[in-house]
């Protein structure tokens, strides 16, 4: 797969009516009844479709019309401006941005090249810390979820774990409960995203690398990945230590994200050649620039 470079800072409902963009924006209240027939009428002389026809005539925002659209196809997003994500978030706030597009482009490209072929979960793995690995794969996990994948994003960082915060989520049990064997479910559906799971990392281990390595590990990643469409799990920066090389072994698969104008080509190959001889495939790699 192709490094795509990326800058950071609709399903069928399988209903047999759809609502019209009309009748979303009556119920949304952004019209009266009394503006639907205006613009019905104004979209018929003219030729427009009826979000362009409600424009023109000054009574809705491209953000109405575009939110409309979004609930019309059964898209997932977040309106510009509600806080409920961090900004860096792009798949949630901007699905119509070259950014966003350009991870749909890698989405296609795991999917033909990794998920199509019988594989459930990948690795995204950084090389350094602060590359921004946790904000690309929480975004990745987003447009994965956007086209009805049941998926799941795993904070296998348990150093430095992010989704917890980047989903506004608790993070009192998780991914390390599940391992020594806690009871209870530590799996919670992303706000505002029906398809999008997130399993934080949990309660923090005073030995990361050893409990990775244990063979619970490997029990419940074939337990979420049995559930789960697409399943990605965020690690701890190659730099760090072996916590990744662990997670990379178990999993299978991964896919490297390299930071623009700061990982170096040496450091590339020398993880190459340590996954290589773990016989974990590497997907693809994708140049991220935060």
């Amino acid at each position: 797969m192709n490094p795509a470079h990326l800058s950071i800072a609709g399903r069928s409902t399988g209903h047999s009516h759809r609502q019209t963009i009309g009748e979303i924006l009556l119920q949304s209240g952004k019209l009266t009844h009394e503006e639907v027939e205006l613009v019905s009428d104004h979209q018929k002389k003219q030729g427009l479709l009826f979000g362009e026809a409600a424009q023109s005539l000054g009574l809705v925002e491209e953000a109405d019309v575009r939110s409309g659209l979004a609930k019309q196809f059964d898209y997932d997003y977040v309106q510009p401006g509600d806080a409920v994500y961090p900004v860096e978030l792009v798949a949630a706030y901007e699905p119509y941005s070259s950014q966003v597009e350009a991870m749909r482009s890698v989405r296609s490209d795991l999917l033909l090249g990794w998920f199509n072929k019988g594989h459930k979960s990948l690795a995204v793995i950084s090389l350094n810390p602060g590359d921004g690995n946790s904000f690309f794969t929480a975004n990745l996990g987003l447009v994965f979820s956007q086209i009805g994948k049941r998926t799941l994003l795993v904070d296998a960082n348990l150093r430095s774990p992010r989704m917890h915060q980047i989903f506004g989520l608790p993070n009192k049990a998780g991914l390390t409960d599940m391992l020594v064997g806690r009871p209870g479910e530590s799996i919670a559906c992303a706000e505002r995203f029906s398809h999008l799971y997130v399993l934080t990392a949990g309660t923090p281990p005073p030995n990361p690398q050893e409990l990775l390595s244990q063979a619970s590990f490997d029990e419940v990643h074939k337990d979420i990945t049995d559930r789960y469409d697409v399943t990605l799990v965020d690690t701890s920066a190659f730099g760090v230590g072996a916590d990744a090389l662990m997670v990379a072994a178990k999993v299978g698969g991964v896919l490297l994200t390299i930071r623009k104008n700061r990982t170096k080509l040496t450091e590339i190959d020398a993880i190459g050649r340590q996954l290589l001889r773990l016989n974990v495939q590497i997907v693809g790699s994708v140049l991220v620039d935060f």
